[in-house]
């Protein structure tokens, strides 16, 4: 056996020194998929999102991702959320399988699926791969419902999934808007890539405090220390209405937060000129079920008078933010409290 063993080191050796990298397994050993999704996310070449009226429709060109509409280049982050999306449904196993035989014709509707709150329709080069119909929650707040299109059979897959797609539909939605509506703006663009309906925390970093802000079961938003109460019996956050309302107010203007002006590339040999190298204020935004932020927004030195610096980190480039964009949120950590 030694003989054996040795031959087969120097076998291995002659491979990795030959090749640069280790022999293939593929053939013998096999991978298959658990998710809805049975072919490689890379296959996808359209992705076509409803929801209600709206839709998009995402094109997978030879120098990467489009949005139907304007035929330009999406953004990283959102292709890094496609991206996700794509693999999710590939690797995500349904908690469980309803059948047909415990269905009934009232079923879709009870499960929100009748009809679907949002609709994902995945193509390969020339067909039709499947369309994934997302429903509500189920009662425990864990998993979706969710039907492939022409299968009567309903799946329960875990929450985080519905929510990679709801983000994806909407940063693509708010691209889109924005090209429909660059005539009429002259261009004028949205500060956030997301909207706040896709946002369940929000994390403000400011004067060396840490503030955290989260959603409670009924989305009201509440600071995560210090104000919020318990259910009784419950270990669920309970918002406090009149500071709910507060917060409310100040997070939901970032949906029309706009760009004032254009700087250019994020230089890191320029970033201390524009007061970024250690930004004044940082606004970290989270998706539910996440740790990876959807955004980070870094707030410099004063423009002038009226505007501030800021950019999305840490690729974005620099813009001019108006100053009552960051007098907002000191407010609110003034009226609600600074963490620590």
């Amino acid at each position: 056996m030694m003989p054996f063993a040795a031959a087969l080191l120097l076998a291995l050796l002659a491979t990795l020194a030959a090749t640069g990298q280790w022999p293939e397994l593929r053939s013998r050993v096999s991978f298959s998929s658990k998710g809805l999704l049975t072919i490689a996310p890379s296959e996808i070449h359209r992705v076509e999102i409803r929801s209600g009226s709206d839709r998009v429709t995402l094109d997978r060109e030879p120098g990467g991702w489009s949005i139907d509409a304007t035929r330009s280049a999406v953004p990283a982050e959102l292709v890094s959320h496609l991206d996700t999306a794509l693999r999710l449904m590939n690797v995500s196993e349904p908690a469980r399988e309803i059948p047909a035989g415990e269905l009934n014709p009232g079923s879709f509707a009870e499960f929100g699926l009748d009809p679907p709150a949002n609709v994902a329709v995945l193509e390969t080069e020339g067909r039709v791969a499947t369309t994934v119909n997302f429903g509500t929650l189920n009662p425990a707040g864990t998993s979706h419902y969710v039907r492939l299109g022409g299968a009567p059979t309903v799946y329960l897959l875990p929450r985080h999934v519905g929510v990679e797609w709801r983000v994806v539909f909407d940063m693509a939605r708010r691209l889109q808007g924005q090209a429909e509506s660059a005539v009429a703006s002259r261009g004028t663009s949205l500060l956030l890539p997301v909207s706040m309906a896709q946002v369940w925390a929000i994390e403000i970093v400011f004067a060396g405090k840490l503030t955290r802000f989260e959603r409670d079961a009924g989305w009201n938003w509440f600071k995560h220390i210090g104000q919020h109460s318990h259910a009784a019996g419950s270990d669920a956050h309970v918002a406090d209405p009149a500071q709910a309302r507060i917060i409310d107010a100040a997070f939901s203007a970032f949906d029309a937060a706009a760009v004032e002006t254009r700087i250019g590339p994020a230089d890191p040999a320029q970033l201390a000129r524009y007061g970024l190298t250690l930004p004044t204020l940082m606004v970290l935004f989270y998706a539910r079920d996440s740790s990876t932020p959807l955004a980070r927004l870094e707030f410099g030195a004063a423009a002038d008078s009226l505007d501030r610096y800021a950019r999305l980190a840490p690729d974005g480039g620099v813009v001019t933010v108006a100053e009552f964009e960051v007098r907002r949120l000191t407010e609110l950590l003034r009226v609600v409290g600074a963490g620590s």
